[in-house]
Parts: structure tokens; sequence; C-alpha cells
């Protein structure tokens, strides 16, 4: 039944998507709930909440039937025994009355289990077909099917681009929906949520939904959709694009930099390739980028360091080898709580800004080329609850202090950094997870001096033990003998130069 608590179903799915940063829908405890703010097309239904019911209004009877045809069609033939679907406050079913409040009206449908704590009417999905009857249902604002359709798979209706001008929100979640999706829901240019996550879509993304200006949130992630991003330069009031786990390709398209209001891009678990555009840097109000386990190149765009509302900054698994990172690339993300750079094959140092990061929860660098120490201002990041810089090139001893080591535990992940060491005079390191296979400082010192007690001892030796190479006439040839020493002196510098820098970070 109609709950008077519930939130509308368009903030319900905002909120699932994207918690962060969903305002908190508005609490109603009046007989109806208003599912979208509407001052055009409904213009004859209220848009406020009503104190109680009217012991005369009664549901439109055109409406009465075709939501039980609806209900019908999902397996719940025992909505022919509801007298009236708006009076009975039944779950999954809402309605708004007219001016007159001597008319109700349905202006929402939900059906599917989507937890324990919702009520919504359940479908059979061996069965359950989705009816054209919505399309009687003239004042219609919003449709949520959850998981309905999964065991009798077919199209997303291609009648549903003809649902009336007041229609807001399309939420078709895992639902085993299958083939393209229709161009004619190009047609609902009201549309604010389009959300068809989680099916078995096929073909590329129809040029038609460019046409839907006032779209909000866009989820077509974890279906099999091909072709390129559209551009969607024109979509200034886009808050969510998501088409993550997809086989999308081509380039990231950079016209989603004229989407100013994005919050959540995430175009991860793509075919993406080419390089990561400029424009992005102008999203202003950005907080979470996702690029992930794309085939994107290098380099990693300054312009993203203007981001200072992100959140959340994922790139990984974009091979990008011999790219670095700027050192003041972070100076202007402040806000980040996540940083993920893993398996990118970056190179050159990791940036000390990254310290500077008081925010900063999730950091990972595993699986790169990156060269030096471990910079000393990881130790301010305290808020911290993993940190991986395993499989790298780094050398020096390890900065954190053991606080930091207990607290992350398994978390903090340093192997695979031959030249990696820890303070042995530190107390309260035995048994820390992170240090195992990781050599004390004073072990790697001692292995440094006997090495370089060997190169000289070898060295020392080498100049009698170079044979004395004879020209025709039997002399000896000196540009042979000054050949070996001049390379001889130049392993020895090189050797020197190479271990003395090391030693310099264990001292």
């Amino acid at each position: 039944m109609a709950s008077a608590a519930r939130p509308p179903i368009i903030v319900l799915v905002a909120a699932v998507v994207l918690a962060v940063v969903a305002r908190p829908p508005p609490r109603c405890l009046a007989e109806f709930t208003v599912v979208v703010p509407d001052t055009s097309a409904s213009a004859a239904l209220v848009d406020a909440p009503q104190p109680g019911f009217s012991d005369t209004a009664r549901t439109d009877p055109a409406e009465q039937r075709a939501v039980q045809e609806v209900m019908a069609a999902t397996g719940n033939g025992w909505a022919w025994g509801i007298p009236d679907v708006c009076r009975g406050r039944w779950h999954g079913i809402e309605c708004v009355p007219d001016r007159g409040g001597a008319v109700y009206h349905v202006v929402s449908l939900s059906f599917g289990a989507l937890s324990d704590d919702t009520a919504f009417p359940a479908c059979d999905a061996a069965s359950a077909t989705l009816s054209p009857a919505v399309l009687a249902l003239p004042h219609l604002r919003s449709l949520f099917f959850y998981r309905c359709f999964t065991g009798n798979p077919q199209p997303v209706a291609s009648f549903l681009g003809r649902l009336g001008p007041a229609f807001r929100s399309l939420v078709l979640r895992q639902n085993g929906h299958v083939g393209p999706i229709p161009a004619e829901l190009g047609n609902l240019r009201a549309l604010r949520v389009l959300d068809l996550h989680g099916n078995d879509l096929s073909s590329a993304i129809p040029a038609t939904l460019q046409s839907l200006a006032h779209l909000q949130m866009l989820d077509l992630s974890y279906n099999r959709l091909a072709g390129a991003v559209p551009e969607f330069r024109f979509h200034r009031r886009l808050s969510v694009l998501d088409l993550s786990h997809n086989a999308l390709q081509g380039p990231v398209p950079a016209g989603l930099g004229q989407c100013r209001s994005l919050l959540k891009i995430d175009l991860s678990q793509n075919l993406l390739s080419g390089t990561i555009p400029d424009a992005l840097g102008d999203l202003s109000e950005l907080i979470l980028l996702d690029l992930s386990h794309n085939a994107l190149s290098g380099p990693i765009p300054a312009a993203l360091g203007r981001l200072s509302s992100l959140r959340s900054l994922i790139l990984s698994d974009n091979r990008m080898q011999f790219t670095t990172v700027p050192g003041g690339f972070f100076a202007g993300l402040k806000a980040l709580t996540t940083l993920v750079l893993s398996g990118m094959g970056l190179s050159g140092t990791i940036p000390e800004s990254i310290g500077e990061l008081s925010e900063l929860r999730v950091l990972r660098l595993d699986g790169n080329q990156f060269t030096g120490v471990i910079p000393a201002s990881f130790r301010r990041l305290e808020k911290a609850s993993e940190l991986r810089v395993d499989g790298n090139r780094l050398v020096g001893p390890i900065p954190f202090g053991k606080e930091l080591m207990w607290r992350l535990g398994k978390k903090l992940r340093v192997g695979g950094n031959d030249g990696l060491c820890y303070d042995t005079k530190q107390e309260g390191l035995e048994g820390v997870v992170s240090l195992a296979g990781v050599a004390g400082c004073d072990s790697v010192r001692s292995r440094t001096t006997q090495h370089l007690v060997l190169i000289n001892g070898t060295a020392g030796a080498r100049p009698g033990a170079v044979d004395r190479k004879t020209t025709s006439s039997g002399a000896p040839s000196g540009g042979s003998r000054h050949s070996d020493a001049a390379r001889v002196g130049s392993w020895l510098v090189f050797q020197s130069l190479h271990l003395a820098l090391f030693a310099g970070f264990l001292l």
C-alpha cells in the first residue's frame, strides 16, 4: 500500500546509487506522497501531501482497471479483488488527488522485493510481463520493476516511449531484459531517471537518449552494451552517469566536460581507449570519477587536479607505461578519500603531495614502477584504512609508525619492493603482518657493506688478471690495456654511485 512515510522512488534510487551525495528525502506523515514534483503536465493534481482521506473521493475507474491489469500481468491476480487501489493504501501504489479532491490518480507503481523492509508486490519471475495497460495511466510519473522478469527474459518494451508527459522515472533493475535499448525511450522528454542496471541488454546506446535534456540520472551499468559512449554535451542537468561493466569502445567523450552538474562518472570495466580528456577538469562538482579497467593511455591530465570536490579517483588497470604523476598534482584534491592507481605501469617517484590528503582513507599504488622512497609525508595519513604500495621498485626505510602498521594490519601492503626495509630499533614491530618478508634495515646495511667490500676486492685484483694482448710484433697492446682499465673504472664508478645512493636511504 501507499506508505505515507516512504520517500519518493526517484530519491530512493538516487540514494542507493550515490548515497554520499543524496540529499535527505522529505518525510511525510500524510496519506499520500508526491513522487516527483510537477508544475506543468499534471497541473490538475495537487503537489502537496493531503491530510487524510475524503469520504467521497474514489480512484479514477479507468486507472483502477489499468492498475489491476498491470498487477495481474506480474502474477498478482489477487489485485482484481481490490475495491479501490488508492483508498486501500496498497504498497507499491502511490496516488495523488486532483485539485477538486474528488478523484485520486495513480502516479507511481513499484514491483519487486527490493529488501526485507519493503513490501512492494512480488513478481512471478517465470511468467511475469510488463503490461501495456500502463499507458492508460495518464498521470503516471514513476515505474519501478526489480527482478521481475528473470525467468521470462524479454526486451524492454518499446511502448514505454508512449507514456504520458508527466512521466519522470523509469527503473528496470536486474530484470533479465534482453536485446537493445528501444530508441522510443528518447520520446520521454520529461524523463529525469533512466535506470536499466544489471540486465542483459546489448547493441549500442541509442542516439535518441541524447534528446533527454532533463535527464539527471542515467544508469546502464552491468549489461553488454557496445559502441561508443554518447557525448551528452547538452545534458546540463545530468548528475549521475554510470555505464560501467559493458563493452563500450572508443574515447571518453570530451563533451562530458560540458555536463557541469555531474557528481558521478563511472565508465569502468569497458574497452575505452585514447587519453583522458582535459575537459573533465571543468566538472567542479564531480565527486566520483572511475575510469578503471579500460585501455586508456597517458598522460594523466593535470586538469584533473582542479577537481576540488572530488572524493574518489579510480584509474587502475589502464596501462600507462612510463607515465609519471606530477609532483603537485594532488595539491588541489583535498577532499579525496579514495585514490586507486593500481596496475598502471606508472614510473618516477611517488608524489609527496599525496601525504597532504588528510581525508584519504584508501590509497592503492600497487603494481606500478615507482622508484625512490615512500614519502615521509605518508606518516600523516591518519585516516587511512587501506594503503598499498606493493609491487613497485621502492627502496629505503618504511616511514610508518608502529601504531599505523598495527592498525592497518593486512590492509597495509609493502611487499614486492626488494629495496624496502624497516627500522629494527623501533620497538613493538614483532608480529606486524605487513612486514612479513621485509628485511630489517640493519641487515640490508650489512649486506650493502659486504657487497662494497666484495666489489672493491674484485676490482683490486682485476687489473693483474687482465690478459695482456700483443700486437703482431709481440709488443703489448696499450690501447687494449687502457680500454679495459677504462671499462673497469666506469663500472666501479657506476656501482659506487648506485650503492652510495641506496646507503643514503638507509642512514
